[in-house]
């Protein structure tokens, strides 16, 4: 029954750059050529950063936010804090290496890992099975410091998965048909990198979280949300879920940000009854209505 979580560096191991194949009508310049350079957002300023930078500037910011989170207390009732960044950063910084090469236009949010999702790959939504075949990230992983016996780590031979990650990244595959494609324009992440559990092994989301603890998670996760979106040059948030939708806002209106999209995409959980009822459906008719679908297909 930990009063504080302990600080815990995050560090990422080091991955070599994996040169992304794309069009030549690629307007966002995700290429790892030397030469290259992003085509800006109009929203933000020129990042005074290279594309070969972006997955070391994108593993800073988490590192500084998840450093911040660790020092937090979070109450008695939470006996197991979970960073994923830490014990699958091989696979983390994989994921980030191949994949976020340059500015995007749009960022897909989800809340926080799951248990036996990024939890265990370090991937958001991170289906072990899309993460292995699809995706292709490779790395291994290490024990938390403190696991639970009932959500032990496994990583990529973690024989579990969630639905929710089943039902977004199957959408991702059958809207882009690869995973070039759908990371030209687009990337994934979460507002939290941490997950939480109770002795019995409940997870613990952070709005569930007590008020008194909760501030100071969202001061981390604002801030952290802030720097990621003028580093990629967002300009379309989608927000996963309520939660995500109003910190997103709340972040925004507090940084004086007024210039990128806020859409709301729902939650894939079958925790949620409305999700069971046609999820991708309602998915596809969300990104129309927001105007962002285009940017998941070959054509965009």
């Amino acid at each position: 029954m930990p009063p504080k979580s302990k600080k815990q560096k995050t560090q990422h191991s080091t991955c070599s750059e994996n040169t992304q194949t794309s069009s030549t009508t690629d307007t966002n310049a995700n290429s790892s050529s030397d030469n290259a350079a992003p085509v800006l957002s109009k929203y933000f300023p020129p990042p005074s950063t290279s594309p070969q930078d972006f997955p070391a500037k994108f593993l800073e910011i988490e590192a500084k936010q998840t450093d911040k989170l660790l020092s937090l207390d979070y109450g008695e009732g939470i006996t197991h804090v979970y960073n994923p960044l830490d014990y699958a950063s091989e696979i983390h910084a994989d994921f980030v290496s191949k994949f976020c090469q340059g500015t995007k236009k749009v960022l897909m949010m989800g809340m926080n890992p799951g248990p036996w999702g990024m939890g265990q790959t370090g991937v958001p939504f991170g289906h072990v099975k899309y993460a292995k075949e699809w995706l292709g990230v490779t790395g291994s992983v290490k024990r938390p410091e403190k696991e639970h016996p009932k959500r032990p780590i496994q990583g990529l031979e973690c024989p579990k998965s969630e639905v929710s990650g089943d039902r977004l990244w199957s959408l991702l595959k059958e809207l882009s048909g690869s995973p070039d494609i759908l990371f030209r324009h687009v990337f994934l992440h979460n507002y939290c990198p941490l997950f939480f559990l109770k002795e019995s092994a409940k997870n613990v989301t952070p709005p569930e979280l007590k008020v008194k603890q909760r501030t100071g998670l969202e001061e981390a996760c604002d801030e952290a949300l802030v720097d990621t979106v003028k580093l990629l040059q967002v300009e379309h948030v989608i927000c996963v879920g309520n939660y995500v939708t109003d910190r997103t806002r709340k972040a925004f209106d507090k940084a004086g940000i007024t210039n990128i999209e806020i859409s709301l995409l729902m939650h894939p959980s079958p925790v949620n009854p409305a999700a069971n009822k046609g999820w991708r459906e309602i998915a596809i008719k969300q990104l129309t209505e927001s105007k962002v679908i285009q940017y998941f297909k070959p054509e965009a």
